[in-house]
């Protein structure tokens, strides 16, 4: 089954784009068909790093987010259909709410065999919290809710664990689940090299290149995100 993955999280910094990048690596190393869409006009992220795969979206509007559901009746070469990634910017929750509601979306995806997952980059803070708590009074049950603990945004997630929100997001049979800092420095080679992770552990020469143990360090790093992301309902 392909899957829908709105990567969200609502505000801005919690890593979003990342873990965006992170699942459009996941897809290829493993040879899954996905097609990429970001919704962040100030920064493109997504679009910049994985250019071959992913394109920019107008969140609102309808004939722009119409454009990720038509992707589920384009099959590829081989017959299959792919994924969809969309890279969600800060501040989209209401026109996007607003299109899945009107288009009934989530039960349409059903019908096709698509899986619907809503992430939730989640930092440390008490917003994260609270935007949970919005998400799944939004969507209530029927999409699957996964929620990244990001370690490379903070490292107590206590007001996360103990509240409400978690608990309601367990009861819907969220997924919890954590991913791990990329060492600071490295992660600022990457992006100033505007590369995917393929590129970066196979890059040796430039002014941006990694060094042989920050190489194998993003290896490691991917290795870790990819056995974690084998748990997800994503193909």
């Amino acid at each position: 089954m392909p899957s829908l993955n709105f990567i969200g999280g609502e505000k801005g910094g919690v890593g979003k784009s990342v873990a965006a990048r992170l699942l459009a690596q996941y897809f290829i190393d493993k040879g899954q068909p996905f097609t990429g869409f970001d919704t962040d006009r100030s920064h493109t992220s997504f679009t910049r790093f994985y250019a071959d795969y992913a394109s920019p979206v107008v969140v609102d509007s309808y004939e722009g987010l119409d454009l990720i559901a038509g992707e589920f009746e384009v099959p590829t070469e081989d017959g299959r259909t792919s994924s969809v990634i969309v890279d969600l910017a800060a501040q989209t929750a209401a026109p996007l709410s607003r299109w899945i509601r009107d288009s009934e979306l989530i039960p349409l995806m059903a019908e096709m065999g698509v899986t619907v997952n809503f992430w939730h980059l989640a930092d440390a803070g008490k917003d994260t919290v609270e935007l949970l708590g919005r998400l799944l009074s939004t969507y209530g049950q029927g999409p699957n809710y996964i929620i990244v603990k990001n370690f490379g945004r903070g490292s107590d997630f206590s007001l996360l664990d103990e509240s409400a929100a978690m608990q309601k997001a367990l009861e819907l049979g969220a997924q919890v689940i954590t991913l791990a800092q990329l060492h600071e420095a490295s992660m600022r080679k990457i992006d100033r090299q505007n590369a995917s992770f393929w590129a970066a552990v196979n890059t040796k020469s430039g002014e941006d290149a990694l060094g042989l143990l920050e190489r194998q360090r993003v290896k490691n790093w991917l290795k870790g995100s990819y056995l974690t992301f084998d748990t997800l309902p994503l193909d």
